[in-house]
C-alpha cells in the first residue's frame, strides 16, 4: 500500500462510553477473521483499552496495523505498544493523526459516533476515503440512544441500509452498543476464501463448545418471565411450572455448537444439520442456464437449526418465495415458503434455500447483500422443523452424500469441487 488516505476531518474522541471486551472484539471482528496479510487502521484506541487488546490479538504474520490514540494519549499508546514486545511493535504504527494513515482493508472507529446526522455523514465520507477497494469500515453507536447520540444512531441505521454488510447488538456492554460494518465498494468473492467465520456476540456461550443463539435466549427469557408472572398472580397454583420447565428445552432448540470447518478448499460443507432427503440434478433458470446439483436436508425439531454457508462467497441476492407449510420431509414441501440466499463464488453461483415446514413459520437471515461469508459461517436459522437445500453448479461439483445420510452443518463434506 503506497497510497495515503486523507482523513483530516475525522475527530478522535476521548472515551466517553465504556467499550468492553465483547464490544471491542465485535468492532475488530473483520480484522480478526482475515487469515491472509491485511492492513488495518484503528482510530481512538488508547493505551490499555479493550479495543487495542482485541486488535493486537487479531494480528498475524504479514499484517500491518496503524493506530491513532485519543487526544493527549499518543505517548502512552507508544509505550503500551512497545511494552507488548517486538513482534507486536514491528507490526503496529502509532500515528499522531488519521491524516498520516495509508489506505487500509479494515478501518475501526474505537469510540461510538455521536453528534448530528450531517456531521456523522461527513465523518463516514472521510473514513471511506481511507479504505482499500472492498474494504470494511466498522463503527458503533449507543444502542439505546440519549439526546447526544440519538441522531448518530439513526444516521448509522440509514447508512447501514445503504452500505451495511453486517450489524450486531452487543448487550454485554454498559451501555449496550450497536456495531455496524459498512462496505462502500464491491468486494471480490475470492476474498471470502481467506476469511474465517465471523464472531457473533449475541451467541451466548454455555460451554467452550456450545452456545445458545440470541433467539433462544430471548425465547427462554420470555418463558421465565411468564412463569414469574403466573407465580406472582396465582401463588397457590402450580401452573407456573409449565413455562418454567419449558425454558430449558426452548433454549436447547436454539443451541449453536462450534464446528470444525474442513480446510480442504475443494470441500463443500452441509448448510445445516439433519438427514439428506435428495441428491439430484435439476434446472432452475433463476440461478443458472445449466443444470444445478441440489442437495436437500431435512431438519427435525431435535436438530440444530442454525444455518451455515456451504462455501465461501459474496451474498449477491436474497429473496423469499410465497407458498404453503407442508411437512418438510414431504414432496409438497417443494412449494413451501422459502428464503433464498445467493452467493457469488470463484466457481460460480451457489444458492442456499431455507424452507419452512409444518411447524416452522419463521426464517431468520442475517447476511445482507454485499456481505462476505466464510465457509461454515453462520448466516441464519429456521425456527422448528424445516428443510435446507444447497444448489451447486452441476458440472463443477461431485456429490459425496446419498439420501438417508446424516450431516452436520459446517462440518460434513456433502460435495467436492472438481477443481
Amino acid at each position: 500500500m503506497s497510497q495515503s488516505s486523507a482523513l483530516p476531518a475525522v475527530p478522535v474522541r476521548p472515551g466517553t462510553v465504556r467499550v468492553g471486551p465483547v464490544a471491542a472484539r465485535t468492532l475488530v471482528a473483520d480484522l480478526e477473521r482475515h487469515r491472509g496479510p491485511k492492513s488495518g487502521l484503528v482510530i481512538g484506541a488508547g493505551a490499555g483499552s479493550a479495543v487495542l487488546a482485541a486488535a493486537v490479538d487479531a494480528l498475524l504474520p504479514g499484517d500491518r496495523l496503524a493506530i491513532v490514540a485519543p487526544p493527549g494519549g499518543t505517548a502512552d499508546l507508544r509505550d503500551d505498544v512497545v511494552a507488548r514486545g517486538r513482534w507486536v511493535a514491528d507490526r503496529i504504527r502509532v500515528l499522531d493523526s488519521a491524516a498520516e494513515a495509508e489506505t487500509a482493508d479494515v478501518i475501526v472507529l474505537a469510540e461510538p459516533l455521536v453528534g448530528p446526522a450531517e456531521q456523522v455523514r461527513a465523518e463516514l465520507d472521510e473514513l471511506a476515503k481511507g479504505l482499500e477497494p472492498g474494504g470494511v469500515l466498522t463503527v458503533c453507536s449507543v444502542a439505546v440512544p440519549v439526546t447526544a447520540s440519538g441522531e448518530a444512531a439513526a444516521e448509522l441505521g440509514r447508512q447501514s441500509l445503504l452500505f451495511g454488510v453486517g450489524s450486531d447488538l452487543v448487550l454485554r456492554n454498559a451501555p449496550p452498543l450497536r456495531v455496524h460494518r459498512l462496505r462502500f465498494t464491491t468486494a471480490d468473492p475470492a476474498t471470502a476464501e481467506r476469511l474465517t467465520p465471523a464472531y457473533r456476540p449475541s451467541s451466548v456461550p454455555v460451554t467452550q463448545e456450545m452456545h445458545i443463539d440470541s433467539n433462544g435466549v430471548a425465547a427462554a427469557g420470555i418463558a421465565v418471565g411468564v412463569a414469574a408472572l403466573l407465580k406472582l398472580t396465582r401463588p397457590k397454583s402450580r401452573l407456573w411450572l409449565l413455562p418454567a420447565l419449558a425454558a430449558g428445552p426452548v433454549a436447547a432448540f436454539f443451541r449453536d455448537p462450534e464446528r470444525v470447518v474442513p480446510d480442504d478448499p475443494r470441500a463443500v460443507v452441509a448448510a445445516s444439520d439433519g438427514k439428506v432427503l435428495a441428491v439430484e440434478r435439476r434446472y432452475d433458470a433463476r440461478f443458472a442456464d445449466g443444470e444445478m446439483l441440489r442437495i436437500a436436508v431435512f431438519l427435525s425439531v431435535l436438530d440444530v437449526h442454525v444455518n451455515r454457508a456451504p462455501v465461501a462467497g459474496r451474498v449477491t441476492d436474497y429473496f423469499v418465495t410465497d407458498g404453503g407449510y407442508a411437512a418438510a420431509m414431504k414432496p409438497l414441501a417443494e412449494h413451501n415458503v422459502a428464503a433464498y440466499t445467493v452467493l457469488d463464488t470463484t466457481r460460480g453461483t451457489v444458492v442456499v434455500a431455507q424452507r419452512t415446514g409444518l411447524i416452522a413459520r419463521r426464517i431468520v437471515q442475517r447476511a445482507p447483500i454485499g456481505a462476505l461469508l466464510a465457509k461454515g459461517e453462520r448466516f441464519g436459522l429456521i425456527r422448528f422443523g424445516s428443510r435446507t437445500d444447497v444448489y451447486l453448479p452441476a458440472e463443477a461439483a461431485e456429490p459425496l452424500v446419498t439420501p438417508g445420510d446424516r450431516v452436520l452443518g459446517g462440518e460434513t463434506v456433502i460435495a467436492r469441487w472438481n477443481s
